[in-house]
């Protein structure tokens, strides 16, 4: 699961291939300048440590994922939930809603993911 672990600009990176799939090289470049400013020196350096980490490919100047964005969200929320609520998911969700509403809609979406993961 470590191989999850991406640092803020590497998400921010990963997204835009995620969102982007498959896409050549060149333009995730362009991409990464505009959106990230980064130099093409930048965006390969990190796109090559991806690559490592057997989070990206990159083949014939095509890149695309192979750790999909849930899996890697999956990875961060739960590294969240242990490092700073020691594991609880009541505290978590007590100290992420504070004093902020949700609307009903929502409170069925979570009772429903609740239920399905207490099956």
């Amino acid at each position: 699961m470590e191989q999850y672990k991406l640092f803020d600009a590497e998400y921010k990176f990963a997204s835009l291939v995620w969102e982007n799939e498959p896409i050549n090289s060149t333009e995730l470049v362009k991409l990464s300048r505009d959106k990230l400013g980064w130099k093409k020196s930048t965006t390969y350096t990190v796109l090559r440590k991806l690559c490592e980490r057997g989070i990206l490919k990159n083949e014939d100047a095509t890149v695309s994922a192979i750790v999909k964005k849930e899996d890697a969200q999956k990875y961060e929320s739960q590294t969240v939930i242990e490092k700073v609520f020691d594991g609880s998911l009541p505290q978590f969700l007590t100290a992420f809603l504070g004093e902020r509403k949700i609307t009903e809609r929502e409170a069925e979406e979570l009772k429903r993911i609740i239920e399905e993961a207490t099956k």
